[in-house]
């Protein structure tokens, strides 16, 4: 019976230790498992740490580009409406371009026109006063004006305002000219040299004026030109032609000259718009 009961208690023994050790191993795992477990869940915190702030970053910057793109949004719309007006501007400067460049033309047409006048007038001018010389009278133009420029030897004589016979047959072949031309204003200009006057008149200013009358009076009164047409004006030695340093120059700025100039309506009607 003892000898059954010894190998029973051993048996038992072994058992118990067994069971022991295997208790122990399951416990030991399990702590290894456990620190396994946090240092997983120490690390999976960090990351998602980490992780919300890539989120909070991804966030503001998602926040400062849509603050860009609305910055952009305005700037584009600024640049819109700024090339709107910026088209509307150079489509009302082409406009006006367009209106200066009609007018233009049309002026240039009327200063032609008006050169063509002047030279058709100073063809009929010379055409009508053929038979006097060079010395006693000239027919030129200048800035769209006809000059006929009547030297003091045809008009008058020395010191007088009293016009000769042949300087009246000038002037009435003149006025055939102009009662055929209504549209020509008339200026009669008398012009003296600058050597005192020694006569009835007080200057040359007064000789000069009373030369230019003289002329008016006979258009007027003896061959019916319009006198609403005619200007009479005296510049007495203020505008020579020549030096008055020599009696040649002198000769020459004793002149009376008529100047014929076309109505110029239509032209400062353009110029006036």
């Amino acid at each position: 019976m003892k000898r059954i009961t010894l190998p029973l208690c051993i048996l038992a023994g072994c058992l118990v230790a067994l069971s022991s050790c295997v208790a122990k191993k399951k416990f030991i795992d399990s702590q290894i498992a456990l620190r396994t477990l946090k240092s997983d869940s120490a690390m999976m915190a960090n990351r998602i740490s980490t992780l919300e702030k890539n989120v909070a970053d991804l966030k503001e910057q998602n926040a400062n580009l849509n603050g860009q793109n609305g910055n952009l949004q305005d700037k584009l719309t600024a640049i819109s409406n700024d090339a709107d007006s910026k088209g509307k501007q150079l489509r009302n400067t082409q406009a006006q371009v367009a209106d200066q460049q009609r007018k233009l033309q049309q002026l240039q047409s009327l200063i032609d026109q008006q050169k063509e006048k002047a030279a058709e007038l100073k063809k009929k001018m010379a055409d009508a006063l053929v038979g006097f010389n060079s010395n006693e009278l000239t027919v030129s133009t200048k800035n769209g004006k006809v000059y006929v420029s009547l030297s003091e030897n045809l008009l008058f004589p020395s010191g007088s305002a009293q016009v000769n016979e042949k300087g009246k047959q000038a002037l009435s072949k003149l006025a055939v000219v102009l009662n055929v031309n209504p549209d020509i204003t008339v200026n009669i200009e008398g012009h003296t040299d600058s050597i005192p006057i020694r006569t009835k008149f007080e200057d040359n200013w007064a000789l000069s004026t009373a030369r230019a009358s003289s002329i008016v009076r006979i258009l007027v009164n003896e061959y019916k030109v319009d006198p609403v047409r005619v200007i009479a004006s005296g510049h007495s030695q203020y505008d020579p032609i020549m030096p008055n340093s020599t009696p040649d120059g002198r000769a020459k700025n004793r002149r009376t000259e008529i100047i014929l100039s076309p109505k110029l309506d239509e032209l400062y009607k353009l110029l006036g718009n």
